[in-house]
């Protein structure tokens, strides 16, 4: 990528633009980064595959913190088998398999990044999950319910951007931590004192390995663009479970001449391979999904940025039967100090 000063003429009255036009586009990628993944099985993506990286990783080549506050919200009430909607109308019950009826999601996702110079630096996200799931197991006739709400499992990363002079190119490595706890149990219904399925609790209870890298730069004077690879490989499984290797694949440009508003569009890719052990639902789970996510950023001061988004799928294929949303939001605020 050329630097961003070589796209703007030298003199004149706009000397000092290519220096504001560098800070707004790292600040507008910080922004567009602050939506992480969360991932899960046995609902498919219990969290958002928005990409949250670009914010609170904080793409930014000046020293110092950021610290973010983003809410998700989304309705999985849709059950689907491969590509297509499932109408429940064709279950009788008792069935032999579960049905599930929706999981409604509301996570809190708190993040922290920190640079120590133009090319290093590291970054923190914990989650905070509130969520209602409905099911009918297989045998039941009746709604079975849980709510569970609790820390997630937290993700450390570390950056480096020095790959090319504009700091541009860079890559990131880390680890998944199991802080969050998967010991919930359904609250009411039949399957009252049960175990919860593994993939809707708080934390999957492994430990994995984050990899990815990341390019970000100018395409013209007034648009921005960036992509990024990100894979979560588990290191080991846990109490007979061990979630499926991932890998969110995200496009994305933003117009930076239209004041303090910010406009942007993202193209979010999530593939997931099957769980495994004795405790997954290894039938029902796995999934490939495309998302376009339209959002916008607003400067509200020289420090503080907010930003919203909407989620919308463009396709979804998932193994065995599975509920998905027909659309995630996203909004959030970041300080830089």
């Amino acid at each position: 990528m050329k630097h961003p000063n070589q796209h703007l003429p030298h003199g004149g009255s706009r000397s000092s633009y290519p220096r504001t036009r560098h800070r707004r586009l790292a600040a507008t990628v910080l922004l567009a980064g602050t939506l992480a993944p969360a991932l899960a099985g046995a609902c498919s993506t219990c969290g958002c595959s928005l990409n949250s990286d670009w914010s609170s990783q904080d793409y930014a080549t000046s020293r110092g913190l950021h610290l973010s506050v983003r809410e998700d919200y989304f309705d999985q009430s849709r059950l689907m088998h491969g590509t297509d909607t499932v109408s429940r109308s064709a279950f009788q019950y008792p069935a032999d398999e579960e049905v599930q009826r929706k999981t409604i999601n509301r996570t809190t996702l708190l993040g922290a990044s920190y640079n120590f110079s133009r090319y290093w630096g590291i970054s923190a996200q914990l989650p905070y999950t509130d969520r209602h799931h409905q099911t009918i197991a297989g045998g039941d006739t009746d709604i079975s319910t849980s709510d569970t709400r609790g820390i997630g499992d937290l993700r450390l990363l570390v950056r480096y951007q020095g790959f090319s002079d504009d700091a541009g190119l860079g890559m990131q490595f880390g680890v998944k931590l199991p802080t969050g706890r998967f010991t919930q149990r359904f609250a009411a219904g039949p399957q009252a004192g049960q175990p919860l399925d593994r993939g809707l609790q708080l934390g999957t209870g492994t430990t994995d390995a984050l990899f990815g890298v990341y390019k970000f730069g100018l395409l013209t004077d007034s648009l921005a663009y960036f992509g990024q690879a990100m894979a979560q490989v588990p290191l080991d499984a846990r109490d007979g479970f061990r979630p499926g290797n991932s890998l969110n694949i995200d496009f994305g440009v933003r117009y930076l001449d239209a004041g303090r508003i910010t406009p942007q569009l993202q193209l979010n890719i999530h593939g997931e391979q099957r769980e495994n052990g004795q405790q997954s639902d290894r039938p029902n789970s796995g999934a490939t999904f495309a998302y376009l996510s339209p959002g916008i950023s607003v400067k509200l001061s020289p420090r503080l940025d907010a930003f919203a988004f909407v989620q919308l799928p463009v396709w979804q294929r998932v193994n065995g039967l599975q509920l998905e949303p027909r659309r995630l939001w996203s909004l959030g605020v970041q300080y830089r100090f």
